[in-house]
């Protein structure tokens, strides 16, 4: 029998909220954080909504100084981690020995590569940022926690594109159960609202263009009339470690992180596989590993990416996992209050199935107001609702055919 590894610290920037009670308040309540984008820019662009974060101040977790040598996707893994590390009451503590970080990340900084591009191309390689390197590369995430917290320990990303917050949960969890860590900080963080990423996902096809004049109403998981995802950004962090370690030092537990499953379509770089097999398999794992069975699942909460291929592919992926259980569970995509948040994505997911877990509450998907004919299972349309739940399972499907799940559960 496995040991328990369980959840003892949560943080989240985010479009809703940049602390978690501010966060799970605007989920329950079904808020948008959807609106015009603000960044830069978006006159050259056919799609004119994000979920940007707001009002976000660096200064509440970092020195200013040290805030400037991190890119946007960096400081809001450094606010996630340092909210997490408080909440698990490891602050002004020493370090326990045994501490890793594993972080996911999809695409880095590119703001930085922008401005350093622009430099490059209007005045030579001379004139571009000096800190371009460490301020865009993928891992000054996870170092940069590292030095904020003063874990010496394994620092390492992840990156399998909208999977890697929810893949780095779960390989933080096999980093525990095989005795490498004690504790793991883990999640995921994206800032990738720019020009250069909006227009490389619109020429795919990929982002919704319909609701420039209603952005609230962009993302629409499951819903007949939608027409793309919504980008968004911000971070999802956890704190777990071994139950024993938890208890050892009198800490509040969350919830239990229970199972992980991940599996590869082999099919397209963009597409999933039609037939649903592998995101499929993925869940099945995290439930096998889990030691539940699929009707144990109380909660699913969905990839609902709100684009054309991706949501009758998962529904089909939720009918081949769950079988006749599936017609029973309860499933959202809380994307579309969030948008789609790339690689923190997954990890805000699995602290929504946390939050969901404690509070006894199944979270909305907002915006659907028909649902296409091949999306036919309970999606918890526009209005969440409370309900006990002992488990929940958190999926994420990302560019390249990846797949993982997490599955969560009421500690006891």
């Amino acid at each position: 029998m496995k040991n328990k590894v369980v959840i003892t610290g949560m943080g989240v920037v985010s479009p809703l909220g940049n602390d978690l009670e501010t966060f799970w308040a605007a989920i329950k309540a079904g808020k948008s954080g959807l609106g015009p984008i603000t960044n830069f820019d978006s006159s050259r662009l056919d799609t004119k909504v994000a979920a940007e974060v707001k009002n976000f101040d660096s200064s509440l977790y970092m020195d200013r100084k040290e805030a400037r040598k991190m890119a946007r996707f960096s400081q809001f893994a450094v606010a996630a981690a340092v909210q997490a590390w408080r909440d698990a009451g490891l602050e002004g503590g020493e370090v326990p020995a045994k501490t890793a970080i594993l972080l996911g990340n999809g695409i880095g900084g590119l703001e930085i590569f922008e401005e350093s591009h622009k430099k490059l191309m209007e005045s030579g390689p001379t004139r571009m940022l000096p800190m371009t390197v460490p301020l865009m590369i993928m891992n000054e995430a996870a170092a940069n926690i590292s030095m904020r917290l003063g874990v010496h320990g394994p620092a390492l990303t992840l990156a399998t594109a909208c999977s890697s917050g929810t893949d780095a949960i779960g390989m933080g969890l096999d980093m525990i159960r095989s005795g490498r860590a004690e504790v793991v900080i883990t999640g995921g963080t994206e800032g990738a609202i720019t020009e250069f990423a909006m227009g490389a996902f619109g020429m795919l096809k990929a982002l919704s263009t319909a609701y420039n004049d209603n952005p609230t109403k962009a993302s629409r998981p499951f819903d007949k009339d939608r027409d793309g995802f919504v980008l968004g950004e911000g971070a999802g962090v956890m704190i777990i470690e071994t139950e024993e370690h938890a208890k050892a030092r009198g800490a509040r537990i969350h919830a239990e992180l229970a199972g992980y499953g991940s599996s590869c379509d082999a099919y397209h770089l963009t597409a999933p596989d039609p037939e649903g097999t592998g995101g499929a398999a993925a869940i099945s794992q995290a439930i096998v590993d889990a030691g539940l069975k699929p009707e144990d699942i109380a909660y699913y909460n969905a990839h609902g990416t709100s684009t054309q291929m991706n949501d009758p592919i998962e529904t089909l992926m939720v009918k081949k996992a769950f079988g006749d259980h599936s017609r029973k569970i309860r499933i959202s995509s809380t994307k579309s209050m969030t948008g789609h948040m790339i690689a923190a994505a997954g990890a805000v997911e699995a602290i929504i199935c946390v939050l969901a877990i404690k509070d006894s509450f199944f979270p909305a998907t907002i915006n659907l107001d028909e649902p296409d004919p091949a999306c036919d299972l309970d999606y918890v349309p526009n209005k969440g609702a409370p309900g006990r739940i002992d488990a929940a399972a958190s999926t994420s499907l990302g560019f390249g055919g990846h797949n993982g799940c997490v599955v969560l559960r009421k500690y006891t």
